[in-house]
């Protein structure tokens, strides 16, 4: 029996058990693991002694932690008093340095959160009000933003920033279903498995109108909701990740039990990867003749993804869109992770979520298929979607049937905008219709200017500038997506580049693949923050236009050792150089003479070597350092001279030092710039 199974029986989760089991000393390493008889005899044997011991503490906690959520609520006025010291408040343009200050953080460690979040900003960068509230929010700060007292009266909260980020206490958290997107090879069966899931497990209790679809959709399944959003195909998904947009917890990659990884499986393998979500693989068509699910695995072996039937961790689940053998076990795997991600969401709270897909529809205006994440909607509510505000004038479920509420996890059509927004964008709910249209308002000006040319957001990475946003981080790396004309050239340059070894930055192939360079391959370099090589290949239509809007720098190459230098000179260019010192000669002092004026000045003889008056220098007294830093003046017989020579006499001025002795020595030297080698 498998661990899962178990837990399943004895109405405990998993991750319970799993606990439990590694208590007891048997040894499980994931929900997939197959028990033998006697552990399963001790664990049921177990819980049937004592079942009061493992579940009192959990049962205790329920009024405790109700207690003190009503206390919480009776005393908020006190507990605000007690965050006080937790705000930021910032005037005018948030600058990374001192934000970072206000954070507590040290600059680099800032700016490789923002990394994180696709955005490159140097240490005296501005950053936007939304980012700053996001890292503030992800510290326990709330942040406060406030213009100038002359640009408007005062204000309780300044209107143009979001609403002041919630803190959700865990005891308000609760499960909310998983969201799920398919993905795969064109004609592997993804719309067909999709269409045949949604018309056999689609929520009960539901009537009225004409199903709908709107790309997104609900099923239920053992009493569980799966929220499933519908995409054309990884391009898609990329292009919303790459504006910010993380819709999907968890990505299943369709393959045809026929036809095995083809290119796209393997990019949509690549995408997923690189979105961080979990993955699992549906083998897809097995009711046909020439299905082999064993290749399909052993093909997976090959990318890296163990099945968990041999001992891996990816979830591999045989089905059949014709037929609907399979779709049960399916998602039930499906709950089944979603239960390990543990996924949960606070529902009594103002709604935050993303934009599924968008449209001006004939008799309703603009239509945008939202996403709940956290929080509900409802009907009424003011809310910004990217640089458009509305107030909700209906809801509407995949069943077509109007609603007034949406939970975490729901999609629903929401009409009541003022335009189009853009898939992906992100909406949140405000307090009021007030402070909703000033953000938009704001968002729109924005908006113009940098359509007019003015500055972008945030810059993506390229090849000569990436070492300015990352010279303060210690950890480097240089993302490449690669693009060859034929299959074995792309082995042959992945085998070179992996040959490129340093520990002091790391080189990352996000994805390799065969043909022309796409916008899909824009779109993932912008999510990721990577370059695209190519080899022997060209650009599609339209490719080039899109990667100078997403600032994504593409590189053609036609002979393999141009390549692979440029790759290795990018890698040296991201190491900060280093300083070699350059001693270039002394001069001793024989005469200190004070001027009123200016101070003391060494008479000197130039001993060895040639000195200028752009060298650095250093004053050794007794076999020490007494003082370091630069020339306030050289002269010679009272005029300024740009160099003197072995064996001549010199005046010499310190900046800001006058404590010289006659016997002392002027150590002259110059710091060589060398680049450091992988």
């Amino acid at each position: 029996m498998r661990v899962h199974e178990l837990a399943k029986e004895l109405e405990l989760s998993s991750k319970d058990l799993l606990e439990m089991l590694g208590e007891l000393g048997i040894e499980a390493k994931s929900h997939m693991t197959a028990l033998e008889e006697d552990a399963v005899a001790t664990i049921r044997s177990s819980l049937s002694k004592a079942p009061a011991v493992e579940k009192a503490p959990k049962q205790e906690e329920i009024p405790e932690s109700g207690t003190s959520g009503a206390a919480e609520a009776a005393e908020g006025d006190e507990d605000d008093e007690a965050e006080g010291s937790k705000v930021i408040t910032v005037r005018g343009p948030v600058i990374v340095k001192e934000f970072a200050e206000q954070l507590g953080l040290k600059p680099n460690q800032l700016i490789a959160e923002l990394m994180s979040m696709n955005v490159f900003a140097s240490i005296n960068e501005r950053l936007e009000l939304k980012i700053a509230q996001r890292l503030a929010e992800k510290h326990d700060f709330i942040f406060e933003h406030e213009k100038k007292s002359a640009e408007r009266k005062p204000q309780p909260k300044p209107i143009e920033q979001a609403p002041e980020p919630v803190k959700d206490n865990p005891e308000d958290l609760s499960f909310r279903p998983p969201v799920v997107t398919f993905l795969g090879h064109v004609d592997h069966g993804k719309t067909s498995l999709l269409d045949k899931i949604r018309s056999s497990k689609v929520a009960q209790g539901e009537d009225g109108g004409i199903t709908q679809h709107i790309g997104a959709y609900t099923v239920e399944f053992h009493d569980h909701k799966i929220t499933f959003i519908d995409t054309p195909g990884h391009a898609a998904f990329t292009a919303m990740r790459a504006r910010g947009a993380n819709l999907t917890d968890i990505a299943v990659i369709i393959i045809a039990a026929d036809a095995g990884i083809q290119p796209q499986t393997k990019e949509a393998i690549q995408h997923a990867q690189a979105a961080n979500v979990a993955l699992m693989v549906a083998i897809n068509k097995i009711d046909l003749p020439a299905s082999d699910p064993t290749r399909v695995m052993q093909q997976l072996q090959e990318q890296g993804l163990s099945p968990e039937e041999w001992g891996g961790q990816t979830i591999c689940c045989p089905v059949s869109a014709q037929t609907g053998e399979g779709i049960d076990h399916l998602l039930e795997m499906i709950l089944l992770q979603a239960e390990m991600l543990e996924l949960k969401a606070n529902p009594d709270r103002r709604a935050e979520g993303h934009v599924v897909e968008a449209l001006l529809e004939p008799g309703m205006g603009p239509t945008a298929t939202l996403l709940v994440q956290k929080g509900t909607l409802k009907v009424g509510d003011a809310v910004v979607c990217g640089p458009y505000w509305g107030r909700v004038k209906a809801l509407i479920n995949d069943h077509g049937v109007k609603v007034r509420t949406a939970g975490p996890s729901s999609a629903v059509r929401c009409l009541g905008l003022t335009s189009v927004p853009d898939a992906g964008a992100e909406f949140e709910v405000y307090p009021n219709d007030r402070q909703a249209k000033a953000v938009s308002e704001k968002r729109l000006a924005e908006k113009r200017t940098e359509t007019l040319g003015g500055p972008p957001s945030h810059v993506k990475v390229s090849l000569d500038d990436l070492f300015a946003a990352t010279e303060a981080l210690d950890v480097l790396e240089l993302a490449v997506i690669l693009k060859t004309d034929v299959q074995g050239t792309l082995e042959a340059i992945q085998q070179s580049l992996s040959q490129i070894t340093s520990d002091k930055i790391r080189l990352n192939v996000i994805l390799g693949g065969v043909g022309n360079i796409t916008e899909n391959d824009v779109l993932l370099a912008s999510a990721s923050n990577a370059i695209i090589l190519g080899f022997h290949v060209g650009t599609e239509s339209g490719v080039n236009p899109e990667a100078k809007r997403e600032g994504v720098e593409i590189r053609l190459y036609s002979v393999i050792y141009e390549l692979l230098d440029d790759v290795r000179q990018a890698m040296t260019g991201l190491l900060e150089p280093e300083f070699k010192e350059n001693v270039v000669g002394h001069a001793e002092v024989r005469q200190v003479f004070d001027i009123s004026k200016r101070g003391k000045i060494a008479g000197c003889m130039v001993v060895d070597g040639r000195i200028t008056a752009k060298d650095k220098v250093r004053l050794l007294r007794d076999g020490g350092v007494v003082f370091e830093g630069v020339l306030e003046s050289l002269k010679r017989f009272q005029n300024d001279a740009a160099e003197v020579r072995d064996g001549q006499e010199c005046g010499i001025g310190l900046k800001n030092f006058y404590d010289i002795e006659e016997g002392d020595i002027i150590e002259f030297y110059q710091l060589e710039k060398v680049a450091q080698q992988l």
